[in-house]
């Protein structure tokens, strides 16, 4: 075997046992999964997670992951609580612990303290008979039966299950709380996730030049309109309202045609009947009617008068695209 195919196969054999720890991940799932579920949705508190070592980065993972799926959380190092910042906790406070062994000098010394404070305890472990697993009131089993590690000691397989047990909850929780689209839009308006859900036809439409010619204008007039908005197209118009569209491509057409455009007015070359779209539709769905129809621009209609224009261009900056 070749150095490359070595190095496939090792990666395959990574994957391949990281995956079936995962499905196993799921029969370890009891009552008491359910049980953690709705102590945290039922808490008056946040949900504090700890861990050292690679668990406090899952830690971390699973506070971001439930930050923004609407359950306030914090993470909390393990080794700093017990030199001080176990005055995180306040009375309310949901504590998950993370370890694999459940037996880390660090945890033997948090989880007394915490149970003295008498706030609930969740343990995501890989051994249920450990330390942790026996002091935590509720136990979620994260058990692996090797790391991906070809010496079983480096955390792959069993940091891959934490990762996935802390999704687990965030997902559950999502659920119950009914938190929709729109709320994940709230904890994330600067990223193109939360863009697809808030982000209107009429927030990019409104910072575009609006191109624009009669119906009788000119073809001089409408090539000096196009070239200088910049948008390759603009829309034939008679009171406001949009009657057709001509492109860079009808222009192209024409030429192709004739020679003399010099009788010919706006409303000759114009496609009739444009797509259009609603200055208050989603940004998202502008995407989906470019898409379906093989267009680089759309118009935008206000109230049934010329709005506008999105390019796909404007799409892809934005990040929906």
């Amino acid at each position: 075997m070749n150095n490359k195919a070595r190095i496939i196969e090792t990666a395959r054999q990574t994957i391949d046992m990281e995956s079936k720890a995962i499905s196993n991940l799921a029969t370890h799932l009891d009552d008491d999964f359910a049980d953690a579920v709705e102590l945290i949705f039922n808490s008056k508190g946040r949900v504090i997670i700890t861990g050292v070592g690679k668990s406090a980065i899952i830690a971390q993972k699973i506070v971001a992951t439930l930050n923004s799926t609407g359950t306030p959380s914090i993470f909390m190092h393990a080794a700093d609580a017990i030199h001080g910042d176990l005055g995180l906790i306040l009375k309310d406070d949901v504590v998950i612990c993370i370890s694999k062994s459940g037996n880390t000098p660090e945890i033997k010394v948090l989880v007394p303290l915490i149970k003295m404070a008498e706030n609930k305890m969740i343990a995501i472990t890989g051994n249920v008979a450990s330390f942790l697993g026996q002091q935590a009131d509720h136990v979620l089993n994260a058990f692996v039966e090797k790391e991906a590690c070809p010496n079983n000691l480096a955390p792959t397989t069993s940091t891959t299950a934490q990762i996935v047990m802390g999704d687990a909850l965030a997902v559950c929780l999502l659920e119950k709380r009914g938190f929709s689209s729109n709320d994940f839009a709230k904890y994330h308006p600067g990223g193109s996730l939360g863009k697809k859900l808030y982000l209107r036809v009429n927030d990019i439409a409104s910072v575009n030049r609006k191109p624009q010619v009669n119906a009788n204008a000119s073809i001089k007039d409408v090539i000096v309109e196009i070239s200088e908005k910049l948008l390759g197209v603009t829309a034939v118009l008679e009171n406001g309202s949009i009657v057709g569209v001509i492109t860079d491509g009808d222009l192209r057409r024409m030429l192709s045609r004739t020679d003399d455009f010099s009788s010919l007015k706006a409303k000759d070359i114009m496609s009739k009947n444009p797509k259009r779209i609603s200055s208050d539709a989603m940004a998202i769905d502008a995407k989906e009617v470019m898409e379906d129809n093989g267009i680089s621009q759309i118009l935008v209609e206000d109230n049934g008068k010329y709005g506008g224009v999105v390019h796909l261009h404007d799409l892809v900056k934005e990040g929906i695209i």
